[in-house]
């Protein structure tokens, strides 16, 4: 018998009903999210693992396909601090930012707006997510000035402004930029910059629907437990009575700079949660925490709301 091209589905196996429920549960959101803008800041073990890394090219280019523009905003210190190590450059902190040397920044520009940029863009299009890679410096995309503590920290800056044609060209074009937060200066110094702070200057610039953290932070946590949502002035009392601590202040008061700032919403996801980004943006319970500069009874519906 000549083979068939037909395909049976095995016997007593029947479609799960949950897929569909889920496809359903998202359209809402996909018809709500449509021609919007998402920030995406990406870091943590989902730049490490690569099934997450796999997982996260995947979200973002159904992100994009669904019709939202997405912008990537990366990390990349580790492989930054591995460069460095294999040119005998020595690698020192203070107070958890990275002193950049003249040399130093050459290796940033040749380690994270070359192969740290081009593996995630070379991923994304791997899934036909149309990627291109980009830095601070194409375009005079990110002005930067340096930081107030530049007599220790040398060529660590601060965003002074964004100028956002370029990326509004290439979302307008179809296609997702991948940011590597390098800026520049007048005096033509090239500086290195904080991903979490050039992700919230270019949400704020583009005036994002969201913002959103993909790091290896389940989101803020209140006891045992993750908020799924938090609005500025529960953020304010969890802060002063001592309930939101230590790294996670800056964040949270970062979110609400944010917000301030004229974005939509910004979001906490944890990346080492198999499809977080999709889960937290198309489900009505989400997986992390959303910040929202007041409460909405609409807000306990959705996690992405």
């Amino acid at each position: 018998m000549e083979k068939m091209c037909s395909e049976f589905r095995p016997e007593g196996k029947r479609p799960e009903p949950a897929i569909g429920y889920m496809l359903v549960e998202a359209l809402p959101y996909i018809r709500k999210f449509e021609g919007k803008t998402f920030v995406i800041k990406y870091g943590g073990a989902a730049m490490k693992d690569e099934v997450l890394k796999n997982i996260f090219a995947e979200n973002v280019t159904l992100l994009r396909k669904v019709g939202i523009k997405v912008v990537i905003v990366h990390g990349g210190g580790d492989a930054i601090t591995k460069t460095s190590a294999k040119l005998g450059l020595e690698t020192t902190f203070v107070h958890g930012k990275r002193v950049t040397d003249r040399q130093t920044i050459d290796v940033i520009q040749m380690t994270l707006a070359g192969k740290v940029n081009q593996d995630i863009v070379q991923l994304i299009n791997e899934d036909g997510g149309n990627a291109v890679g980009v830095s601070g410096l194409d375009a005079d995309m990110i002005l930067a000035k340096p930081s107030p503590n530049a007599a220790t920290l040398g060529l660590v800056g601060e965003v002074a402004e964004i100028n956002t044609r370029y990326i509004d060209l290439l979302c307008d074009a179809g296609l997702i930029p991948v940011i590597a937060p390098i800026g520049y200066d007048m005096e033509s110094n090239v500086y290195n910059i904080n991903a979490d702070d050039a992700a919230a200057a270019i949400a704020v610039a583009l005036r994002a629907e969201k913002l959103i953290y993909v790091s290896d932070v389940e989101g803020v946590r209140v006891g045992n437990r993750i908020l799924k949502t938090i609005c500025k002035a529960d953020a304010a009392e969890f802060i002063e009575k001592g309930i939101i601590t230590g790294g996670m202040i800056p964040k949270v008061v970062s979110a609400y700079q944010t917000l301030e700032g004229g974005v939509g919403k910004v979001h906490l996801v944890d990346g080492q949660i198999t499809h977080s980004l999709l889960l937290e943006v198309f489900t009505n319970e989400g997986v992390g925490t959303q910040f929202v500069n007041e409460y909405e009874p609409s807000t306990a519906e959705g996690g992405a709301s």
